[in-house]
């Protein structure tokens, strides 16, 4: 516990303002022996000494997040574990000593982290995920009070949501790079924004003009993004490839079903009190996290670990010429260079790349859908069926329903198929991970159809519900698949393309809270729905040429591998 709290920002902050006297770590511990290590590595077995050596430089095969080397990497690494091997520090030619994990098994190395560590840490990231997004759909319940106490027809009214889903799409440009500073890492871009999250929850919830909520609902977007830019690298700090996809699967399951809830948290509350309250409930989920948050989350990013590890046995032992290889991979690179690259680089491979094009266009129609039922469900439950505010919320449910399914699907093809699979063969082509999305990805069409075309007062309200929990639960298997495609195709660049298919989706969702209600008035629900599930047919299409011609595609392409 003292070691969790030591890594939190709450033990970094006690240690600088006590000039590192409190929550020592070893290094400045006075019975640390720094050649230690070294001294044992060498008295080991040549074979030793290589094993230790593939476990130490598992580090910079993590660049590499999805390749074959760094599943050889991590096997190695996993088979050693046990044993404690030391691991010598390299010197470079100019006496320069690279600083490493100490042993195999040091603790200090995310992936030698106890599985209640992991699990605690990759909780916090989740919860910290759901109240971010639910907080976008929370408004919704608000927009009608919002109108008749501003005066503002129901595009203004909707500004509210669609902003705060734009102010999450631009966020992970800037913060999705800065993570990757290891003088930054993941915490600080955490902490800092997530703090300017609940401070701004505070004025959103007491002002009194529309376009000062606006101008908030932006900002609470854009400070709450880092969670979607980052929340995927954290994982993969903490856990093997071979098991990455579940920690990531429940992370996107957080992100996917809490907009789903943001309505039926606040349905109630707003019918029976005022349209504050969707946002005063902001501040008392964001509050408690955000403690959590500062007391109990451990930073996971290896690199900054690492310099910080360096920067301590460069003071205790007064030997200058300790380095962490970030500090010398990084020389000479000014942090807007990085910021730059990570927000031209996307777009660069977005318009050379068909793949990547596909997959952006793809998900951010997927993505604009799911927040045009935030406008759809209004004009059909209410009107149709006589439900109130609260009760509409509750028919969001079924969204969560469907993640459940696909969790299950999901979950169940991983360990039954794929990790066998992996185990027995290796990893394969990319495409081997877009198998579920060929058959899912009929699942939106079919959904769509359902909805839209049974939404009347003469068939009951479940029928139209089923129809969502299918469009649901297949979006979520064909996001899983694409998720793990992109960094396998593109390792080099995942950050900055996660960053840009997140703006993508999130600007066609901000114009989608936009547009859907005129279009479903003056379409009418069942052909408004029926052009997106048109449109949605493309999808099916994508896929499967994708699946059998992407290894084509990838090989015509500079920046895939």
């Amino acid at each position: 516990m003292l070691d969790l709290v030591r890594d939190a920002p709450f033990g970094q902050l006690l240690r600088y303002l006590t000039g590192d006297r409190v929550f020592k770590y070893c290094e400045e511990k006075p019975d640390f022996q720094s050649e230690t290590a070294s001294s044992e590595a060498e008295s080991k077995p040549s074979s030793m000494q290589r094993i230790a050596s593939a476990a130490s430089n598992l580090q910079r095969t993590r660049t590499l997040p999805y390749t074959a080397e760094r599943l050889a990497a991590e096997e190695t690494m996993e088979l050693e574990r046990s044993q404690s091997i030391p691991i010598k520090p390299v010197k470079t030619a100019d006496g320069i000593t690279l600083v490493d994990w100490y042993r195999t098994d040091d603790p200090e190395n995310p992936q030698n982290w106890s599985w209640k560590k992991k699990a605690w840490t990759a909780f916090l990231i989740d919860i910290y995920t759901f109240v971010v997004y639910a907080s976008s759909s929370i408004y919704i319940s608000s927009e009608l009070l919002i109108m008749e106490r501003f005066h503002v027809g129901e595009t203004k009214a909707a500004l509210g949501l669609a902003l705060y889903v734009l102010g999450y799409g631009i966020g992970p440009l800037v913060f999705a790079p800065l993570s990757e500073v290891p003088i930054f890492g993941r915490n600080v871009p955490y902490i800092t924004t997530f703090a300017l999250f609940v401070l701004l929850s505070i004025p959103t919830a007491l002002v009194d003009n529309l376009g000062g909520l606006l101008v908030l609902r932006f900002l609470l977007g854009l400070f709450g993004s880092p969670c979607l830019a980052n929340g995927g690298a954290s994982m993969g700090d903490m856990y093997s490839l071979l098991y990455l996809p579940y920690s990531v699967a429940c992370w996107v399951s957080f992100a996917f079903a809490a907009p789903a809830i943001g309505p039926l948290l606040s349905g109630f509350a707003v019918y029976a009190e005022n349209w504050r309250w969707s946002q005063w409930e902001i501040i008392w989920m964001a509050g408690p996290v955000f403690l959590l948050f500062f007391f109990f989350l451990p930073e996971t990013q290896p690199s900054t670990i690492l310099l910080h590890r360096a920067a301590r046995l460069r003071k205790v032992s007064g030997n200058e010429k300790i380095r962490s290889q970030t500090e010398i991979d990084r020389r000479g690179i000014s942090l807007g260079s990085i910021v730059i690259e990570a927000i031209v680089k996307p777009i660069e491979i977005t318009i050379k790349d068909p793949a990547v094009f596909f997959v952006n266009v793809y998900t951010a129609l997927t993505y604009g859908i799911y927040y045009s039922f935030f406008e759809v469900f209004p004009l059909v439950y209410p009107v149709m069926y006589g439900f109130n505010v609260g009760e509409t919320g509750i028919v969001f449910v079924c969204i969560i329903v469907g993640c459940f399914i696909a969790m299950a699907i999901y979950f169940s093809y991983l360990h039954f198929y794929v990790i066998p699979s992996i185990l027995k063969s290796g990893l394969g082509p990319q495409e081997f991970w877009l198998r579920p999305s060929l058959l899912a990805s009929i699942g939106p069409t079919v959904g769509l159809f359902i909805f839209g075309w049974t939404a009347r007062a003469s068939i009951h309200w479940i029928v139209s519900v089923i129809g969502i929990t299918i469009y649901a639960t297949s979006v979520y298997i064909i996001m899983q698949c694409i998720f793990t495609y992109v960094p396998m195709s593109y390792p080099q660049y995942a950050a900055s393309l996660f960053a840009g298919n997140d703006f993508c989706r999130s600007l066609f969702a901000f114009g989608a809270v936009l547009f859907s209600r005129p279009m479903y008035i003056n379409l009418g629900v069942g052909k408004g729905i029926s052009l997106l599930g048109g449109l949605s047919v493309m999808g099916i299409i994508g896929m499967w040429l994708l699946y059998f011609y992407g290894s084509r595609l990838r090989a015509r392409s500079k920046f895939a591998v």
